[in-house]
């Protein structure tokens, strides 16, 4: 698996990456980010939202209570292996309606997702289903499950990865130290 996920980032384009960076450091100072995605790449997701939250950017999770209204310019990174899981493409697509910038985390560049995203970071590990079926929900409901060493799971580890990376970079490029984030990290839990 280590193999796997060393090959699928040193394959990642830099130019996406920095891309990524750059709109998420462009949010400072009043616009928000958004996350969003469906299962284990939600988990991803919300652990990403997090350590956004320890830097200090002003940032939520999509479909919790206290998630407030997305505006013109705000951020949404979404995480979908396939692209086209029905819920994190929604979201994508009500955020372009209001304006706001979309960056798709994806196995799938050519996907929905990746059609609607304005920055497709393009991370390999995930595969398509003997059925074709892009749709997790639909799969989970069904019965319809990956093998036991699941490639989605390559997918969710590698992003995990990419996603802990590009922290470390953010951290750096403002100035922030561990003293800084533990600062902000939960105190009652």
């Amino acid at each position: 698996m280590i193999e796997v996920i060393r090959e699928n980032l040193s394959d990642l384009d830099e130019e996406s990456a920095n891309k990524f960076i750059k709109a998420l450091l462009r949010t400072i100072g009043g616009s928000k980010v958004f996350v969003v995605g469906a299962g284990r790449s939600g988990l991803v997701a919300r652990a990403f939202a997090m350590r956004l939250m320890h830097i200090g950017f002003n940032v939520y999770v999509i479909g919790e209570t206290v998630t407030p209204s997305m505006n013109e310019g705000d951020l949404l990174v979404v995480v979908s292996g396939s692209g086209e899981t029905k819920y994190p493409v929604s979201a994508a697509q009500g955020a372009k309606e209001v304006g706001a910038y979309v960056v798709a985390i994806t196995s799938f560049p050519e996907s929905t997702l990746g059609k609607l995203a304005d920055i497709v970071v393009h991370i390999k590990g995930r595969i398509l289903p003997k059925d074709g079926d892009r749709d997790y929900f639909s799969r989970q409901i069904l019965g319809i499950h990956e093998p036991l060493t699941p490639l989605g799971t390559l997918f969710e580890l590698s992003v995990m990865i990419f996603l802990d990376a590009i922290v470390a970079e953010l951290v750096s490029l403002l100035g922030k130290n561990e003293e800084d984030l533990a600062k902000r990290h939960a105190t009652v839990e």
